[in-house]
């Protein structure tokens, strides 16, 4: 029997899109989070040090996705490199970033939305944007990824208008207000805003099986991605935080709660509430939440689907829709858990669990990078990072560093995460343990 296949339909444009809206969301919202724990200083720190990760870890998870283009992105590469049980990790840490992630930003699409629906409410609006975007994603990659494209081309050019109306405001002395108002360990517990600004742009690995000539696009879609998002992020933090110093991007004047819309705030701030540019960034930030809301979950139906089609889920989970050729079974799955996650209201620990299924792929995807290239020397690479092996132990190092960081400072999702990665490595042993006969893989 044929295993169930994706259409390839994706170029280097389209996966330049999916790429950057994957992650925009977290240049709108998110990252301000970090300010409270790290301050001005402590969030640059952090951020600087995520960073130099995403740029080591992105250049080896090309070679990885060039040389493997399946949807299954990690979980692939720690399979043939590791063997079926770090398989299964990675797939689990991969599975859990891209499926909590979506709950945290439909919960800021329901707080610009809210503006104009204050009546309706915040979890309402966020259901129905899980409805509306999985149902684009149902109708076919294809459109899916154009649409990606548009909004995030819009949601770019609106960071860009926010840079420009910021900027001329920005001054240096505003950095140096309470920089770092939990001294060092503000630094560390900071950590997981500074991987929201990022999270998620490995997704792109996870449509190399839909992309036309994956050896080429994936790396084109790839780099030029990570390089739009890194040049983004700068300028979002440079403009936000340098206007009147960091709590005018946390706390709305006169109240001490934290909000999900920080460039709103200090738009504000700068230029009034009723500024039409005010208005403006409110309906178009929509589009760069919309744009990382829907590429996730485009990206995360692709992992549940793969799970499912190498037997790790049950293999209705592979099912692929004969005419549309999408995941559907695997799209209205990780939906469902979805908006039972986005009912407990937790924005940052939401953020923080999809931080930890990330910073926990990251690191067994460096384990995996090393091992093919030790006992696959002859593997075709049609991209292959140069400067040895400094790349892959850069990012391995600042992820264990950075995963050690979160579990001190987040100890209660912490015990979450590893009782959900434990719990369902244990039924993944009982079961294989039942079979009488391996499990059947792609490469088999």
């Amino acid at each position: 029997m044929t295993a169930p296949a994706l259409k390839r339909t994706l170029g280097p444009v389209t996966l330049w899109g999916l790429g950057v809206g994957y992650v925009i969301s977290g240049m709108y919202f998110g990252w301000n989070l970090g300010l409270p724990q790290g301050g001005a200083l402590g969030l640059a720190i952090a951020t600087l040090f995520i960073i130099a990760m995403y740029i080591t870890f992105t250049f080896c998870y090309t070679e990885m996705a060039c040389a493997i283009p399946k949807a299954g992105g990690a979980f692939e590469y720690a399979n043939r490199g590791l063997g079926r049980n770090w398989g299964f990790l990675a797939g689990m840490a991969q599975n859990i970033e891209f499926i909590f992630a979506p709950p945290a930003i439909a919960f800021a699409i329901g707080a610009y939305l809210g503006t104009y629906f204050p009546d309706v409410g915040v979890t309402p609006i966020a259901i129905v944007a899980y409805l509306i975007f999985t149902t684009i994603n149902i109708i076919g990659v294809r459109m899916a990824a154009v649409f990606e494209l548009v909004i995030t081309v819009i949601a770019v050019f609106e960071l860009l208008l926010f840079t420009g109306l910021t900027i001329p405001h920005v001054e240096m002395a505003n950095f140096a207000i309470n920089p770092l108002p939990n001294g060092i360990p503000g630094i560390f517990a900071a950590i997981p805003f500074a991987i929201w600004f990022f999270l998620a742009i490995e997704g792109v690995a996870n449509v190399a099986e839909e992309t036309v000539n994956p050896q080429r696009n994936v790396l084109i879609g790839f780099g030029s991605a990570l390089l739009t998002l890194v040049v983004l992020c700068l300028l979002v933090f440079f403009c936000a935080v340098g206007v009147n110093g960091w709590e005018t991007a946390v706390f709305a004047p006169g109240t001490t709660d934290a909000k999900d819309t920080p460039l709103v705030l200090v738009l504000s701030h700068v230029l009034g509430e009723n500024s039409p540019f005010v208005h403006l960034l409110i309906g178009i930030g929509i589009f760069g939440l919309v744009a990382s809301f829907h590429g996730i979950l485009l990206a995360g139906g692709r992992t549940t689907f793969e799970f499912g089609r190498v037997g790790y889920l049950p293999k209705v989970v592979a099912y692929v829709h004969p005419k549309l050729k999408t995941p559907i079974v695997a799209l209205l799955v990780n939906t469902a858990i979805g908006v039972v996650a986005l009912l407990t209201g937790k924005t940052a620990e939401l953020i923080t669990m999809a931080c930890f299924g990330a910073i926990s792929l990251y690191a067994i995807s460096m384990v995996a990078f090393l091992a093919l290239r030790k006992n696959e020397p002859t593997l075709e690479r049609p991209y292959r990072v140069g400067f040895g092996k400094a790349f892959p132990w850069t990012a391995l190092v600042i992820a264990l560093v950075a995963l050690a960081a979160m579990t001190w400072y987040n100890q209660m999702v912490a015990a979450i995460f590893y009782a959900i990665m434990g719990g369902s490595f244990a039924l993944f042993m009982a079961a294989r343990a039942l079979r009488k006969q391996p499990l059947a893989t792609e490469s088999a």
